[in-house]
């Protein structure tokens, strides 16, 4: 059958017309009813356009449907056919009024045969088609040209051209024609699974001998019956699922075979893959990032991660988010006179300590938040005005007292016992002190914590309380390095008048982040600008990336916002460089700026598309790389110029953005 579906599928539209009319007779046009087209007739089913209602009202949108009445056990195809077959395929040439149309595909079913593991509908189905006018209110004049494949031991491709009519309204309400029809199947597109108690918490990839594609799940009630259909890289196909048995049925694991084009392959990392989940009546369809582990557990490329987790938290440290903390600390060092070993040891634990509970509690948050359904990244706190205003005030009053705008005071009754609550009142002060450096990390994405970060919320909550520690661990470093060798505070110079000019100058740094944090509030609440796009940018729009890369263009995503500290980084010293700029305002490239300040659900779920859950991100897009090319989290002008060359390419390349 295979066979013989490739011969048809290449032929000619002529060819595969003729082929059908032999094999199955003169097909037929029906006479027209109000809302929908005539029926073109065949032994093996009709199909005709329809519409919700049988004129145009004043919307911009008209709803409609591709009805198709099959004869038994004779079956059309959804838009991701399986190991054969292709989906019906409609094309509007030539009518009027039409400024576009998107077809939704209701929940497939699956057909097993000698093999074969195909996705399609039998009996009768619609799918729902939502058109957009060009001049609302007016009449539409629709010529779609229907290209489909019906099989049953056989297959036999149609094409025809299906006439619909639709006059304006003249003021009174009209008797809907289609319309129930049409809602009824449009419930059976499958979407977030909110409304049906379903949610994909991750995927995972699982290499070996027998590849395998794990998701994990949550469904309340359960999954009865599940099915699973997955939409990934061409190179890659998916078996039916096997429903594992849990301890909680409420997070069931769905096991699907993977089987490659070419045994000579790996399994792709980092890339998306569409997931349909059908039980029943009930159905999602979600996009994720899989991980990749040995069938073993993955040991190894666990240690892998956290080992990256670990350096991006060192990292942090020279951040210009994080720095002026770390200075502060080595200020009251030097202050001290760093004789009192054992109480710098103390301190300088207390401060790693910090660090460490708070990337805890920050991880336990995010378990806590993805558990009840809320979207999660890395530095979203960022996104809300009270934590600002507090973390402003902070500041502020930090910078201030370093600057000598005040000196806090203790009574005397607690002078008198300076001695005894020195060490105690030390200890807090540092643990303040490593929570403070943690809080200020949050919204910088250093190389190698957008990776983790992403590994960690993609994976389960063992692996984000993993990745999260030791990206506590890699931040304290320094502070564990002299609590280890507290003798290298002796090198330090002696306290002097040196060190008046040194409180000023780390009270400016902290008064440069508070002046940030107001910068970051005020756009925040709409009292300041926020990250606009200079001339040639435009705002972000996902669904454009497709059709623009068809129509030749290059695309250049950048995904930033006022608080994210990298995001100014690489717009000073990459965006902004003059050879930058003059490729990005090309006339064949289309720069997008998606500006998450403000909490932008589209934005996350693109980001989240591409396993990414902080910022800076930015991707290109072209015929060269229509599947998006992700870059760098700290850009460099090569690395841009190189990413549109490669995406440019040359002629057109099969496939669909990411991105779109």
């Amino acid at each position: 059958m295979l066979q013989v579906l490739d011969q048809l599928s290449r032929w000619p539209s002529l060819g595969a017309v003729s082929v059908a009319l032999l094999l199955a007779g003169m097909p037929g046009n029906s006479h027209a009813e109000a809302g929908a087209s005539g029926w073109f007739e065949t032994q093996q089913g009709r199909v005709r356009l329809v519409a919700a209602e049988p004129s145009i009202s004043t919307g911009e949108t008209v709803q409609l449907g591709l009805q198709f009445e099959l004869e038994p056990h004779w079956k059309i195809y959804w838009r991701s056919p399986g190991d054969a077959g292709f989906p019906p395929e409609l094309d509007f040439a030539g009518s009027d009024n039409l400024a576009g149309a998107t077809v939704a595909w209701p929940a497939p079913r699956r057909f097993s045969v000698l093999g074969l593991e195909t996705m399609g509908y039998e009996g009768a189905v619609v799918l729902p088609i939502t058109a957009r006018l060009e001049r609302p209110g007016q009449e539409l004049h629709l010529s779609a040209a229907l290209r489909y494949l019906t099989c049953e031991t056989v297959c036999i491709p149609y094409e025809t051209v299906l006439h619909l009519d639709l006059p304006a309204a003249a003021g009174a309400s009209v008797r809907p024609a289609f319309r129930d029809l049409i809602e009824h199947y449009q419930a059976l597109v499958p979407g977030d699974g909110a409304a049906t108690g379903l949610h994909l918490d991750g995927a995972t990839f699982e290499a070996g001998v027998k590849p395998t594609l794990v998701l994990r799940l949550a469904a309340d009630p359960p999954l009865a019956q599940p099915d699973a259909f997955i939409e990934g890289p061409d190179s890659l196909s998916f078996g039916k699922p096997i429903l594992e048995a849990a301890a909680d049925p409420r997070h069931p694991l769905l096991r699907l075979p993977v089987f490659l084009a070419d045994k000579s392959e790996q399994l792709p990392t980092g890339t998306p893959i569409r997931v349909t989940v059908v039980d029943g009546e009930r159905s999602l369809d979600a996009t994720t990032v899989p991980a990749l582990e040995e069938a073993t557990g993955g040991f190894g490329s666990r240690l892998a991660i956290l080992l990256v987790a670990l350096l991006g938290g060192l990292i942090l440290n020279v951040m210009p988010c994080v720095l002026p903390v770390l200075s502060l600390k080595v200020l009251g060092v030097v202050r001290a006179g760093a004789e009192n070993a054992s109480l710098l040891r103390r301190q300088f634990l207390a401060s790693a300590a910090g660090v460490l509970a708070s990337f805890l509690v920050l991880a336990g948050a995010l378990i806590a938040a993805r558990a009840a359904g809320v979207a999660v990244g890395w530095g979203l706190q960022f996104q809300q005005p009270v934590f600002l205003a507090f973390m402003l005030a902070i500041t502020a009053l930090f910078a201030a007292n370093l600057l000598g705008a005040f000196e806090i005071r203790l009574p005397q009754f607690v002078t008198d016992h300076v001695g005894v609550m020195s060490g105690k009142s030390g200890i807090v002060g540092s643990f303040a002190t490593g929570a403070f450096a943690t809080l200020l990390a949050t919204p910088c994405s250093a190389p190698f914590v957008g990776t983790a970060v992403g590994f960690a919320l993609a994976g389960s909550s063992g692996d984000i309380l993993a990745i999260f520690a030791a990206l506590g661990i890699g931040l304290a470093l320094p502070y564990l390095a002299v609590a280890a060798l507290p003798g290298v505070a002796r090198l330090l110079p002696r306290p002097g008048r040196w060190m008046v000019g040194l409180r000023k100058l780390m009270g400016l740094a902290l008064l440069g982040t508070a002046v940030w944090l107001g910068f970051v509030l005020s756009a925040e609440i709409g009292a300041g600008p926020s990250a606009r796009p200079d001339a040639f940018w435009r705002p972000f729009e996902r669904q454009q990336i497709a059709p623009l890369v068809a129509q030749g263009h290059v695309v250049f995503v950048d995904v930033t916002a006022d608080w994210c500290l990298t995001c100014q980084v690489n717009r000073r010293l990459v965006l902004d460089q003059a050879t930058v700029r003059s490729h990005l305002a090309a006339g064949d490239v289309v720069a997008m700026q998606a500006d998450w300040t403000r909490p932008d659900a589209s934005i996350a779920d693109y980001l989240r598309s591409y396993g990414r859950f902080g910022i800076p991100f930015n991707a290109v897009y072209g015929p060269g790389a229509p599947q998006g090319i992700a870059l760098s989290e700290l850009l460099t002008a090569d690395e841009v110029l190189a990413a549109l060359a490669r995406a440019k390419g040359s002629g057109a390349v099969a496939g669909s953005p990411r991105g779109g």
